[in-house]
């Protein structure tokens, strides 16, 4: 299984370092898939189309997509639940409690417009960082690229 892992980590690796492209159009291609990612419910598509309309690399996108989607899904949650809260001035835990019992006893019968009390502190909390997380990757891979000598001439 390890193995496995680092087979496919070092294939992304291979693949992300040997685009034919300027370190700036793959970073931003790498920080606009980790925000498409970490933001639930807009995912790949959503980060091609962010890729077009900034003019960053697609591959990069689509990797940076697969690097935060479902790895960081469960730590990125409650992290939404206590950003979006602490912004809001909810409580943290009765947030994440609601979130929970809505999840475990889930139905439509029950949504209405007093579930956007829900959704509107986690969704804060997601776009933070999301945006955060996308700056961050753009950094990184652009200083990795700058490292290993990656221009385009």
């Amino acid at each position: 299984m390890i193995k496995k892992t680092q087979g496919f980590l070092a294939k992304i690796y291979d693949k992300l370092f040997k685009i034919n492209d300027t370190p700036q159009k793959i970073a931003l291609g790498i920080s606009l898939g980790v925000f498409a990612g970490l933001v639930p419910g807009i995912g790949i598509l959503t980060a091609v189309f962010l890729a077009l309309i900034f003019k960053a690399n697609r591959a990069a996108a689509l990797a940076g997509v697969l690097l935060s989607n479902t790895w960081t899904s469960l730590l990125s949650f409650v992290l939404s639940v206590k950003i979006g809260a602490s912004i809001m001035g909810l409580s943290w835990s009765e947030l994440y409690n609601e979130w929970m019992l809505l999840i475990k006893d889930f139905h439509l019968s029950r949504l209405n417009l007093s579930i956007l009390r829900l959704v509107i502190p986690v969704a804060l909390g997601y776009l933070i960082i999301a945006f955060i997380s996308g700056i961050l990757a753009y950094l990184i891979t652009l200083l990795i690229l700058k490292i290993r000598g990656k221009t385009k001439v």
